[in-house]
Order: C-alpha cells, then structure tokens, then sequence
C-alpha cells in the first residue's frame, strides 16, 4: 500500500477506494472485506459501482462475496450480497493478462475464506 505523510509528519495509508461513489453494501463488514483486499500488492484500486436491490423483502442478512472472473487484461470482479442487495466492484490490478489476474482471483478467494465476516 503506497503511504502519504500528512500534515502533521504522521503516515497515513493512501486509499484505494476510487469511482464516483465509495458506498459499500455490508456496513462495515463489506467495508472490511474490501480494506482486506485492496492490502494485496497486486491490487491497485478497488471501483465500486451500483447497488441493486432484488425484489422486495429484508435488507438485512447474509453477506457473502466472492471473487469473479479476470478480464483479458487481468482486472477482476467482486461480487458483495447482503440480504435481497448485491454490488459489483471493479479490481483493478497491476498485472496485464488474464492467467496472472486468474492467480490473484484464486489468492484474493482464499483470503475471502479465511477471514470472518
């Protein structure tokens, strides 16, 4: 993660958050899901884009997310859903071809299954 100092001499973590928008579905597990990810090397910034809701029931719920397929040029795909909602991010990678992003999706995954949300 690249560090910035701010005005009082003190590190700071530079965001990787970037797009029109930052809200993230999850409150702050979906929120920490994507803090977890964007700390990996190859991760060099995280889009999120629009909320989609799934009919009509509760908001609350399970919140999964998983890791989706590379683009020709390596960046991927996170798929977040709480309850009826879901939200796609782009991840934006350093890599530059589909079987180098297929080795992060596989990594980023894992970290998935790891962590408790």
């Amino acid at each position: 993660m690249t560090d910035a100092t701010g005005a009082n001499g003190v590190h700071k973590s530079k965001s990787k958050i970037g797009g029109s928008h930052t809200t993230i579905i999850g409150g702050r597990n979906g929120k920490k899901i994507v803090s977890v990810l964007s700390q990996h090397p190859k991760v060099k910034k995280v889009i999120p884009s629009v909320i989609t809701v799934k009919g009509k029931g509760n908001s609350g719920g399970m919140l999964t997310a998983r890791v989706l397929r590379p683009d020709d040029r390596g960046n991927l795909r996170l798929l977040i859903s709480h309850g009826t909602s879901f939200q796609e991010l782009r991840i934006i990678t350093t890599v530059g071809s589909f079987a180098e992003g297929k080795s992060i999706m596989e990594e980023l995954n894992l970290l998935l299954l790891d962590e408790q949300w």
